[in-house]
């Protein structure tokens, strides 16, 4: 008789996976002078946004953080809020380029420095 592990040919394997958030931000992007399709997809509002000439697109864990990020933007420049995830942790912001440019990076100044997360490198095109 050979060795088994005890486990037949026809025993299924359940494999659970969780997340197991680290505090970082890892993804800062600007988006500057999009085109109007852009703000439709997004659900953002043309008339009011395309006037404005950047989007800022931010991803954090663990996810309520975006509510303190969001603060964060509005109090730090003219930016509007596009959308604030409080699940999955995701943020945009609309504004000038400056605008949203300034507001990105007191969020990772402040997340980076006050709560010390990870941040990541802005991006943008």
């Amino acid at each position: 008789m050979g060795y088994t592990d005890g486990l037949s040919a026809e025993t299924k394997q359940r494999i659970v996976q969780e997340l197991v958030p680290g505090k970082q931000i890892s993804l800062a992007h600007i988006i500057a002078n999009p085109d109007r399709v852009m703000y439709e997809k997004l659900g953002l509002n043309p008339a009011i946004d395309y006037a404005k000439s950047a989007i800022g697109i931010l991803t954090v864990s663990p996810a309520e953080t975006a509510i303190i990020m969001a603060d964060i933007a509005m109090k730090s420049s003219g930016i509007e809020l596009g959308f604030v995830d409080r699940f999955s942790g995701s943020l945009i912001i609309t504004g000038t380029v400056s605008e949203v440019e300034a507001a990105v990076y007191a969020i990772l100044d402040y997340v980076g420095g006050k709560l010390g997360f990870t941040v990541c490198p802005i991006t943008k095109t």
